[in-house]
């Protein structure tokens, strides 16, 4: 057998949740698309009518949220009450880990009115938001006055505090590095009920580099400034299909966007966007796109493709198509181009509808798209969801961007899950060391991609049911993802909290430093009072004792076990 061959498996038996799986469509339809679409038109009336009020309005609602918030905290008996978590219900999380934490005995605060765009300063070219500001409501704000944030995670759902407090990752982050890099400050509301603005550089400079991936542990957020640039009307999009092996495919990926002398900060050289889709071992297809004027792409000549309307193909199919007609061009207008996989979340759909992508059903029903992944977490069940956890993955692997190729086999090998999604990100070297940070002296190996500033890296996407569930054969998901999670460890790799984990508490110290994010829990109160990020991440459910007796070890040692080999 060679490295790149999948072992043979044994034949599964079926079991009732097979069958209930396979005819879950039938509840999508009739019940999840229906209340999907209400909630998403609801939403955007809220949205709407948001707009029509002044600034000047949002923020003195603001700041009366935030008493209420800071009065709520201190409402907290800390001899009697749970730990603090926000009242959110746990099935609302995009995410596909379970919120088990919120099974214990828990101190809720509402933050459901946190969620205004309170400026946009055109001078400072920073967007100023509450947190429940999510992706469409944003570029909806910012794209018609040809403003964008430096980075926009492709699905409508995700919301700022998620992308800061956990991940977020778009086509331009090479430029600009994940979602919390783009951040210039964040006013957050610590243990002690005080609201402080921490910013790279003031008195608070600690705590501003401890919030990203700490999932709200260090404090409650309630508004952030964010990053703006300059954007065009459509996306000038390349479409350039690959061919060859997975360490080909790997290179052909890199070459689409690092040039080879080393120039990564040329714009000229260097795309606007970037994402590349790996359909089967011997075949991708990159995508590079860079930002153009309308009277550009109304010139005679030039294709201008809609992908937003609800009966286009799926991005992905539609992408897919370069690898028969070959190298082609298209605009897309801009706000489109960012949601691209919203409709069909990647290619999620495609199990969740199987299908959603035929003519007939995106004529018909196509502007019911997308589900809600919060319905669908909530109609299905105990049993369903153990079944996902076992039979499916969604995970995604952030590795240097040397180490794709490995990557790529490594999933093949152990998963064979296809499409895979390629995005590369930077990741910077901070002047402290957060808990996801370059390799040591990757500025002296002068890699392809990296800068002195931060080491290139890739989210490797994995998103759907795995070869061998596919082919009826014996899967354990559960091991699977430890052995990835082992591989990310032993390659300097990362993996997003939002996704179902099975790290020991020592294994989630090895793979992400402890040490800046204990000193702020214990600087600014979080101990005892907001649950640690290992506790909150972990699969399982958590009780209020083991919460508890793990805070009181964290008054007592860190957990930063670097050097220990993997268990």
């Amino acid at each position: 057998m060679s490295d790149l061959e999948a072992p043979l498996r044994p034949k599964r038996k079926k079991i009732w949740v097979d069958y209930f799986v396979n005819f879950r469509w039938i509840i999508v339809i009739f019940v999840v698309l229906p209340i999907s679409f209400t909630l998403y038109f609801l939403t955007y009336l809220g949205d709407v009518r948001s707009e029509w009020k002044s600034y000047k309005t949002r923020q003195k609602e603001h700041d009366e949220n935030v008493k209420k918030v800071i009065k709520r905290l201190k409402q907290r008996n800390p001899s009697k009450d749970g730990l603090v978590c926000t009242a959110r219900k746990p099935w609302i999380a995009v995410g596909m880990r379970n919120v088990d934490y919120k099974r214990a005995r828990h101190f809720e605060v509402d933050l459901s009115a946190f969620r205004n765009v309170l400026e946009i300063d055109k001078e400072r070219m920073i967007a100023r938001c509450e947190p429940l500001v999510n992706m469409g409501q944003i570029t909806r704000v910012t794209v018609p006055m040809n403003l964008a944030l430096a980075v926009v995670a492709e699905l409508d759902d995700l919301t700022v505090g998620g992308l800061i407090n956990g991940y977020g990752i778009e086509g331009s982050s090479h430029k600009y590095g994940l979602f919390s890099d783009t951040v210039v400050a964040y006013e957050i509301i610590l243990a002690d009920g005080s609201l402080v603005r921490a910013t790279r550089d003031n008195e608070y400079s600690d705590l501003f580099h401890a919030i990203p991936w700490s999932q709200g542990t260090l404090g409650l957020l309630v508004a952030a400034e964010i990053k703006l640039i300059p954007i065009k009307e459509y996306m000038k999009l390349t479409y350039e299909p690959v061919v060859g092996n997975l360490k080909e495919l790997a290179q052909g990926y890199i070459d689409s966007f690092a040039p080879r002398d080393g120039d990564q900060d040329n714009d000229e050289k260097v795309p606007d966007f970037v994402e590349t889709m790996i359909y089967n071992p011997t075949e991708a297809v990159c995508m590079t796109g860079r930002y153009a004027s309308k009277e550009e792409a109304k010139k005679k000549g030039n294709k201008i493709n809609s992908v937003g309307w609800w009966f286009k193909p799926w991005f992905y199919q539609h992408a897919q198509t370069a690898l028969k007609k070959g190298k082609f061009v298209e605009y897309i207008p801009t706000r489109e181009y960012y949601h691209r996989h919203t409709r069909c979340l990647y290619w999620e759909g495609k199990l969740i509808l199987p299908f959603g992508d035929q003519c007939w059903f995106r004529f018909l029903f196509g502007w019911l798209m997308p589900p809600k992944v919060s319905l669908l977490k909530a109609t299905q069940g105990e049993a369903i969801r153990n079944y996902y956890h076992e039979m499916h993955v969604i995970q995604d692997m952030l590795v240097p961007l040397y180490k794709v190729g490995d990557a790529l086999e490594w999933v093949h090998r152990e998963m064979e899950v296809y499409p895979i999604w390629l995005c590369p990100h930077k990741l910077f070297k901070l002047p402290v060391k957060s808990m996801i940070y370059p390799e040591p002296g990757f500025e002296l190996q002068r890699r392809q991609g990296d800068t002195q500033t931060a080491q290139m890296y890739t989210d490797v996407g994995v998103y759907y049911a795995p070869g061998p569930v596919l082919r009826g054969e014996v899967f354990d998901g559960a091991e699977a993802v430890r052995k990835l999670e082992s591989w990310m460890i032993e390659n300097h790799g990362f993996q997003p909290q939002y996704a179902v984990s099975e790290l020991s508490e020592k294994n989630f110290w090895r793979m992400f430093d402890a040490s800046l994010y204990e000193q702020s829990r214990k600087k600014y109160g979080a101990v005892g009072t907001f649950m640690s990020v290992y506790y909150k991440s972990k699969k399982g459910r958590k009780t209020e004792k083991e919460v508890q007796e793990a805070e009181q070890a964290h008054l007592e040692t860190a957990y930063a076990e670097v050097d220990q080999p993997v268990d």
